[in-house]
């Protein structure tokens, strides 16, 4: 049994776990395009700083939100 798996039977897996996972992996693709696209903005040596701020700014957002999701993913632990 491998807690991976996704064909493995899961009793506390809900439709909101699964909306949550699914916008959670759209979330991170769209962090590593901005990364990507941030990255090729500073390679330019005239590179727009207004664009690069404005586009971290969005990659802190999106952040925020995955950080939020994954939050909401992960059983709370009683110590």
């Amino acid at each position: 049994m491998d807690a991976d798996d996704p064909d493995e039977f899961d009793i506390n897996d809900t439709p909101e776990k699964r909306a949550l996972r699914a916008r959670l992996m759209e979330l991170r693709e769209e962090h590593r395009a901005l990364d990507s696209a941030i990255a090729a903005l500073q390679e330019k040596t005239s590179g727009d700083m207004l664009q690069i701020a404005r586009l971290k700014r969005s990659k802190l957002v999106l952040r925020d939100q995955i950080q939020w999701i994954e939050d909401r993913l992960t059983p709370d632990i009683i110590a």
